[in-house]
């Protein structure tokens, strides 16, 4: 869906500049992405249309790793690094934490299964046991 307020910075064809008739509506304003690192824990709490609230968390240095899949059994351990990360490979490279990225740990690798950028916790699944 377009924002209404994107169009009013867009210029005409001719490349004249658009003035904005209105100025931005509460319900326009963009929130940007919290992106999750490795270190010490830090959460950020925001307030989300409709009054609900998000709990972001902006850093952390544990994970919940379930540590057997059949008991259900998990564990709260350290994270050394994050290994991979799908999403964008610049936050491979800066450690940025995101659902689907593959971190090490204490007990081994694991995938994150939460997202920690809005759940505020990060939770995964090990893969590979040392």
């Amino acid at each position: 869906m377009k924002r209404p307020y994107e169009n009013l910075e867009k210029r005409k064809v001719t490349g004249g500049r658009r003035r904005a008739s209105r100025g931005r509506r509460r319900y326009e304003k963009d929130m940007y992405p919290m992106e999750t690192t490795v270190g010490e824990h830090e959460v950020k709490i925001r307030r989300v249309r409709g009054g609900g609230i998000k709990v972001s968390l902006v850093s952390d240095q544990f994970a919940n790793v379930i540590v057997d899949r059949r008991t259900g059994q998990s564990k709260r351990v350290k994270i050394t690094r994050v290994i991979a990360n799908p999403a964008d490979r610049d936050y491979e490279r800066r450690g940025v934490l995101t659902r689907g990225s593959i971190i090490e740990t204490e007990v081994g690798r694991a995938t994150v299964t939460s997202r920690p950028s809005q759940d505020g916790v990060v939770n995964a699944v090990l893969t590979e046991g040392k």
